[in-house]
């Protein structure tokens, strides 16, 4: 299954974790939502995932994204 994984650095407790998990996990494709708050990791696996539209999804959680 397809993955992509993105750096949030800004994230550092379970609410930063909650709210991007939640925006993350309603993007067309996405099939799972790993986050490590220790290393800042945001790891999405689905099918026809989109860049644009993850990391989108990830500012409107409130957090600044990088492809890692």
């Amino acid at each position: 299954m397809p993955e992509m994984t993105y750096r949030v650095p800004a994230m550092h407790c379970d609410n930063c974790e909650r709210a991007v998990r939640q925006e993350v996990s309603e993007v067309e494709g996405v099939e799972s939502v790993s986050i490590d708050l220790e290393t800042k990791l945001v790891t999405v696996r689905g099918e026809g995932l989109s860049d644009e539209a993850l990391l989108a999804a990830i500012v409107e959680a409130g957090y600044e994204a990088v492809a890692a």
